[in-house]
């Protein structure tokens, strides 16, 4: 359905943006786009241990911004009426735009074209599985909120690992699972069993589903949920069992926390792939490798970043 929309953009400098956001919600107004810098500052430091990186572009962007948009039916006055009253007693203007007519429900999914990876290996979003790859193998996802659309080069490199590493009936075990990408890419290139571990439970029922939309589920793909690091029973389940190649595609710094631990999942022939490295921490999780008892094997690169493969010394 095609409809007419404004564009509203709230400056907030020198106010507390989430203050503003929620009063705006409290008076009904949802989905909005809270860009403040400080807010973008004080999460990241929150949250540093997720991550080694953050685009350099994102934080110039928000450089001194603080604002908030949102996005109203160019002919819904009720809703534009009521905004206004609640600036007014904030003290803040608003500027609109008209956007031009577009099919909101469908216009996103145009940041979503087929990727091609390695020799032979295309990821398609869901609304396009009927696509023709040619002779490329098709990994078909729903892109959400999860980690994994192949888009990324850490994901890439772990694709392009898993095409040289795979041989008919390979187990894999794919710590750090997220959207299920790798589980699905290696049960495609011959895997008998993949299971994927994320201490998300959101990035569990993804990896169910996206694993759903390329023919697979229970017992040849698994899900789970939790820390494998903290809870010795789910370590030990999963040592139990023999994986030929086992993937860790997170960052540099919780590969290093799995380290002491992931010998116990590979066997004198299996094969350790981690990818999420960036180049200025390969060192680092070199080291943390070999402390545990494992040779590095190989390293590929892809712009900033750097996957590598290692088995038992």
């Amino acid at each position: 359905m095609r409809m007419a929309w404004l564009e509203i953009t709230v400056r907030t400098a020198g106010r507390d943006a989430q203050a503003v956001s929620a009063a705006l919600t409290a008076a009904g107004f949802s989905d909005l786009v809270v860009e403040d810098e400080q807010e973008l500052e004080a999460f990241l430091d929150e949250n540093r241990a997720c991550w080694d990186y953050i685009d350099e572009s994102l934080q110039k962007k928000l450089r001194g911004l603080s604002q908030i948009r949102l996005y109203l039916e160019q002919d819904d006055t009720a809703s534009a009426t009521r905004l206004r009253v609640v600036l007014d007693r904030l003290g803040l203007q608003m500027e609109a735009v008209p956007l031009d007519e577009t099919d909101w429900s469908e216009s996103w999914k145009a940041n979503y074209p087929p990727v091609e990876v390695g020799a032979g290996l295309v990821v398609l979003p869901c609304w396009l599985a009927r696509e023709d790859c040619g002779e490329r193998t098709p990994i078909i996802l729903d892109p959400g909120l999860t980690f994994g659309t192949g888009a990324h080069p850490s994901t890439q490199m772990a694709m392009e690992f898993l095409e040289a590493l795979a041989f008919p009936g390979f187990r894999c075990l794919d710590l750090g699972s997220g959207s299920g990408i790798l589980s699905i890419t290696a049960l495609r290139l011959g895997a008998s069993a993949a299971l994927g571990v994320d201490i998300d439970p959101k990035a569990e029922d993804m990896a169910r589903e996206n694993a759903a939309y390329n023919g697979f589920s229970s017992p040849a793909f698994t899900a789970c949920t939790g820390d494998v690091t903290a809870d010795r029973a789910l370590m030990a389940r999963l040592s139990e069992q023999a994986w030929d190649v086992v993937m860790v595609n997170i960052v540099a710094d919780v590969i290093l926390a799995l380290a002491p631990v992931l010998p116990r999942f590979l066997h004198p022939g299996s094969v350790l792939m981690c990818s999420g490295i960036l180049g200025s921490r390969l060192e680092d999780v070199r080291a943390g490798l070999r402390q545990a008892g494992l040779t590095i094997t190989a390293v590929k690169e892809k712009e900033d970043w750097r996957s590598l493969t290692a088995k038992r010394s």
